[in-house]
């Protein structure tokens, strides 16, 4: 059994590298992969359900998703969990919740409620102050006595505030708790990712989410001090890549074979989902035919 204690990871590690999942499948297609561990996308998640991702869907929502994940991995399952919907005392409870449902980590952002996420377009963008998001992370360490790992995000470059904002604030993150900081940046260069680890003081673990500034290596990042580098959303856009093209390729051929250099086998898909386990549990505990049939003659 892999290790799902991300503290534990990161002492073994000097990078951890995480891939977004929106559901058990997709969990465990990142843990076969060789993901050290599985972000449960709130981008991700709100997309399977057809919303934005914009605090439309609950947390129950979330926590469901991330819970199915974790049951269905065995590595540490991270869950974006925006800004705690809500306040300190909402994130606290937050906090308990996926603790008690054997999530790993957590990360909450400093976006104000409703949240809008980091890449949608539109004015600039209204954070709570650091000093409340630092008292929100506190909140969430001590709900669960230090157990869960808690990210705290930084949207400050994402909203535009000056490079000296994210670094007071992810400091102050860091003195209320946190077990890491995210810094965010939605540029197309990893410019300001560069500036901000240079100037970070190292007193947490750093995570960074390179979506937009997407040429730079893990191993580049692993050389700036970014200890997890989450691939945040990249399973869901090359899925809905990879259906888009088989669907349309199935309409205008109108028979299945022309998907067969395309898709995976029915045995790929029933050893991912464990038919073989079920199938021996059904040996194992349900009578044979022969045994139903004469217990119906009787």
């Amino acid at each position: 059994m892999r290790s799902k204690n991300v503290s534990r990871l990161l002492k073994e590690k000097d990078q951890l590298l995480a891939v977004g999942a929106h559901d058990a499948l997709s969990g465990r297609l990142g843990e076969r992969a060789g993901f050290d561990a599985i972000w449960a996308s709130g981008f991700q998640i709100s997309a399977s359900h057809g919303v934005p991702d914009a605090n439309i869907l609950d947390m129950t929502v979330q926590l469901e998703a991330s819970s199915q994940i974790a049951e269905a991995v065995s590595v540490p399952v991270i869950a974006d969990c925006d800004n705690g919907y809500g306040n300190a005392v909402n994130a606290a409870h937050t906090a308990r919740k996926f603790a008690r449902a054997g999530i790993a980590g957590i990360c909450i952002e400093d976006n104000i409620f409703p949240k809008r996420c980091s890449f949608y377009d539109g004015t600039r963008r209204e954070l709570v102050s650091g000093e409340e998001h630092a008292l929100k992370v506190k909140a969430c360490k001590d709900a669960t006595d230090g157990d869960l790992f808690v990210i705290a995000r930084t949207e400050a470059l994402i909203a535009g505030y000056s490079m000296e904002d994210a670094l007071e604030r992810t400091e102050a993150y860091a003195n209320g708790g946190a077990d890491a900081v995210l810094i965010h940046s939605k540029e197309k260069t990893p410019d300001q990712i560069i500036e901000f680890c240079d100037r970070w003081s190292g007193k947490v673990p750093l995570v960074v989410v390179p979506t937009t500034y997407d040429t730079i290596t893990a191993a580049e990042l692993g050389k700036l001090g970014c200890r997890i580098v989450i691939f945040a959303n990249h399973g869901l856009r090359a899925s809905i890549r990879a259906v888009e093209q088989a669907y349309a390729k199935l309409l205008a051929a109108g028979r299945a074979s022309v998907l067969r250099q395309d898709i995976v086998s029915l045995q790929d898909v029933f050893q991912l989902v464990g038919v073989k386990e079920l199938e021996e549990s059904e040996r194992k505990y349900l009578p044979s035919a022969d045994q139903t049939g004469a217990a119906a003659a009787l």
